[in-house]
């Protein structure tokens, strides 16, 4: 419930500032609802659908893609599914799960709208950034009433720690109880253990912080792409290593798993570098992640075998509930 309710506070902060945000924005260039869209299609900010079938942003490239992104980035996350299994019943959950995709494809929609005003704006008022700068840009530039820059910060503060650090207590929580074994060291007494999680918690942080010093090296003008492009590569096989496990019963030599899920984002950086040579004017985007998938669920097939029937009853009888109910 912690999670749930800490979630709630930080997304309300976000989307109270995202409004302000645009209402702001729209007040300063004396435009209405209306007249910012007419605007945005006139600068052709408006377009989200491209139909070229060779490009990377192929909108049907896009929607299979950003679907099998979802699922990994939120089906398959600790945090997320922690908001689902904390309601009542299973048909709560589901409902939850609907609602939740309903409301964020509004706020997705928001989000779009203010980029294009922020364009505008920043068009209007001589700002020259890169686009993932316009936003503090304008929020610290001349001009802004101080109140309002606060509300931009706190949006964006509110926008990003959600999933920072969601992230970093659960690489915590798995490096502690999976990699070092804590709840199997009776030999550690519970100062020392909340010492180690403590430790590794600012191990996490600090990786962390290189991370982003890193993304600054690298000043992509849009950090968005290069992030989606890192999920394709790393969240690739998580999801074949799922979908192997839903979709089969199949017993793995678990021994080559690590150097399967390792060898199938190295392929898939190779298709992706050297596309052009490989498949000529086809371009390949974010479906990447569907491919490294792919290629681990092939590779785990390679590896595996038939279960016996006495190894498959046995392990039906160990199986718990599909659904767990939060306490």
């Amino acid at each position: 419930k912690t999670i749930v309710w800490t979630d709630m506070l930080q997304t309300s902060c976000m989307l109270i500032g995202l409004v302000i945000c645009v209402i702001y924005i729209l007040q300063s260039m004396g435009l209405g609802f209306g007249e910012g869209m007419q605007q945005l299609k006139e600068a052709q900010l408006t377009r989200m659908f491209i139909s070229d079938p060779n490009s990377n942003l192929f909108f049907l490239k896009q929607i299979i893609a950003g679907a099998f992104i979802t699922i990994t980035m939120t089906g398959m996350d600790q945090e997320m599914m922690q908001k689902n299994i904390s309601v009542r019943t299973l048909k709560d959950s589901q409902k939850n799960m609907l609602t939740f995709g309903i409301i964020q494809a509004l706020v997705v929609l928001l989000f779009l709208f203010l980029g294009g005003l922020l364009y505008l704006y920043a068009g209007q008022n001589n700002i020259e950034a890169m686009p993932d700068r316009i936003f503090p840009n304008i929020a610290l530039g001349e001009g802004v009433p101080a109140i309002i820059s606060v509300i931009f910060i706190i949006a964006l503060i509110s926008a990003l720690f959600p999933s920072a650090d969601g992230a970093i207590t659960a690489l915590t929580s798995s490096f502690c109880i999976d990699i070092l074994g804590l709840k199997r060291r009776p030999d550690w007494d519970d100062k020392k253990k909340n010492k180690v999680r403590k430790s590794v918690h600012l191990v996490f942080a600090f990786i962390f912080l290189l991370f982003v010093m890193l993304f600054e090296w690298i000043n992509n003008p849009s950090m968005i792409g290069v992030i989606l492009k890192i999920a394709a590569y790393t969240y690739g096989p998580l999801l074949g290593l799922f979908a192997f496990g839903i979709l089969s019963k199949r017993k793995v030599a678990d021994r080559f798993v690590p150097y399967i899920a390792v060898a199938a984002p190295v392929i898939c950086f190779i298709f992706d570098k050297y596309q052009r040579q490989i498949f000529g004017s086809f371009e390949i985007g974010l479906e990447l992640i569907i491919i490294n998938g792919l290629l681990v669920f092939l590779g785990l097939w390679a590896i595996s075998k038939p279960q016996d029937s006495q190894w498959s009853m046995e392990a039906e009888k160990t199986e718990g509930p599909s659904f767990q109910t939060g306490k």
